[in-house]
């Protein structure tokens, strides 16, 4: 049984050490997942039996559609807003 730091020690002092067991990876699933997204695989047992491989995430360095600049619409002639009060303007 091991607590956080101790845990956490372990897995950075000896970076050999990819396996935890089910219950383990249960009790310290923060800092695991912390392990994999700093770069480490992961395996995890159950009963001696390797069940799951955890991997870190394919990185997509893509921006989100709304960071990404939004299209400049270009029209020639008069201004939208001033065709606008024109129009209120000659509205009775």
């Amino acid at each position: 049984m091991y607590n956080d730091v101790r845990f956490r020690q372990l897995f950075l002092e000896a970076r050999k050490m990819k396996t935890v067991t089910f219950s383990e990876f249960r009790k310290n699933a923060s800092q695991v997942l912390d392990l994999v997204e700093s770069g480490e695989s992961i395996r995890v047992l159950r009963h001696g039996k390797a069940v799951a491989k955890i991997v870190p995430a394919e990185v997509h360095e893509a921006k989100p559609a709304w960071k990404r600049p939004g299209l400049r619409l270009v029209a020639s002639g008069a201004p939208l807003s001033r065709a606008v009060l024109e129009e209120r303007q000659a509205s009775p």
